[in-house]
């Protein structure tokens, strides 16, 4: 290809704009090509259902960069571009406009959007999903004239708008077909302290409980009716129940697709040797746990496009990062990092009731699988080191504040 031909970037988010950024770190000189379909510069996800949602940030303090930025390092960003097709053969992408674009490399930074769900009335006015800050924005504007929401789904995006909402004084109701929050990423014993912040802070919790359609009038949401019959009043209503990678065009490419996302190994390259995948739709090959993995976190997409531009430059690299991610909620702070399907126990240290503690993921032979610090903000390291060793610990001497994490391994 000739030497002006470009490295394209779709998908202009954190992933997008970091890739762009590690790229000319790495000294590549050559012509980048950043595409977007939002009308917005590259920007962070997690402050929308946290931050932004309290007044306390702005769009502006958590863009990636700002305009200046990409123009000084000469990254040609392109808002409102939606790739609509690629072609690996042609080394081609499509644009909605129709035009198109060749590539000497392509990097697929797509991210996911909010999953929806087969009820009636699920997309009636007032009916809200978080994805984008215009979502953040209407969302923010609904909690402003509305004295009640209903929740859908209390996974993270859930249970950290019902937080959000409540600190700004409005009534949360949360329905979840599960028997705990966040059941699925922490498991019942993390759930239940989940769980009973909320009820503290007055969110009434529905768990074990199906919605049956969004009730309306006039075609705007009026609350939730479950399948048991009853009735939830609300002003506005979440939908929160997950979010849907947005693999499309790597399917449509003839892409291995599996595990939900687009195969990666663990460099971050996918089947077709010049087309690399990060953040959300990466299902990456993880070295150490001997594994696949494809999470949904923002420090995916902060960390892997490093990797990946390494890879596209022709340098040898791996993505050797633990998962990790963080919530705030009410006067919690936590940080998980590991990562734990299938674990035999839990075990903690410290005061789960004053809701400072830290959990530990185990499997069946006592080694960490994962670990969570609830609003201790040290010990994150010797957390990590612990889950590298992949050594077996005592479980007892684990529990025990007393006993220095960093001298645990048997």
């Amino acid at each position: 290809m000739p030497a002006s031909t470009p490295f394209v970037i779709v998908g202009a988010g954190l992933a997008g704009a970091k890739a762009a950024e590690a790229l000319r770190d790495k000294n590549f000189d050559g012509p980048i090509v950043l595409l977007g379909e939002e009308q917005q510069l590259p920007y962070e996800r997690p402050p929308l259902s946290k931050e932004f949602l309290a007044g306390k940030k702005a769009l502006g303090d958590f863009t990636v960069h700002p305009q200046d930025w990409y123009r000084e390092h000469d990254v040609d960003l392109r808002v409102g571009a939606r790739v609509v097709g690629l072609d690996p053969t042609g080394h081609t992408v499509r644009l909605a406009d129709g035009t198109s674009l060749d590539y000497a490399k392509l990097l697929l930074a797509t991210g996911s959007r909010s999953r929806r769900v087969p009820i009636p009335g699920a997309d009636a006015g007032g009916v809200h999903y978080l994805r984008t800050i215009d979502d953040a924005s209407a969302l923010d504007s609904a909690l402003a004239a509305s004295s009640s929401l209903a929740v859908v789904g209390a996974g993270w995006i859930g249970m950290e708008v019902a937080a959000s909402a409540r600190q700004r004084g409005v009534d949360v109701t949360v329905v979840e077909t599960a028997a705990l929050p966040l059941l699925a990423s922490l498991g019942a014993e993390n759930g239940a302290v989940f769980a009973d912040l909320h009820r503290e802070h007055g969110v009434d919790l529905h768990l074990g409980s199906a919605v049956a359609e969004v009730t309306t009038a006039g075609g705007v949401a009026t609350g939730l009716r479950l399948v048991d019959g009853s009735q939830i009043h609300a002003g506005a209503v979440l939908v929160a129940v997950g979010a849907q990678p947005n693999i499309e065009l790597a399917q449509q490419a003839g892409l291995a697709i599996g595990d939900g996302g687009v195969l990666v190994d663990a460099g971050l390259r996918s089947s077709d040797p010049d087309i690399y995948a990060v953040g959300d739709i990466a299902a990456a090959q993880h070295p150490l746990l001997g594994t696949r993995i494809r999470t949904e976190h923002w420090a995916n997409a902060l960390k892997q496009p490093a990797v990946a531009a390494a890879g596209m430059l022709g340098e040898t690299a791996e993505y050797t990062e633990l998962p990790y991610f963080f919530t705030d909620q009410y006067d919690l702070g936590m940080e998980y990092v590991g990562h734990a399907p299938g674990y035999a126990r839990v075990v903690f240290r410290g005061g789960v009731a004053g809701r400072e503690f830290t959990s530990f993921w185990l499997g069946e032979d006592n080694r960490v699988l994962a670990g969570m610090n609830v609003n201790i903000w040290e010990g994150l390291d010797d957390i990590k080191a612990l889950i590298k060793t992949q050594a077996p610990v005592d479980p007892d001497r684990l529990a025990d504040p007393r006993a220095p994490l960093g001298e645990l391994s048997t």
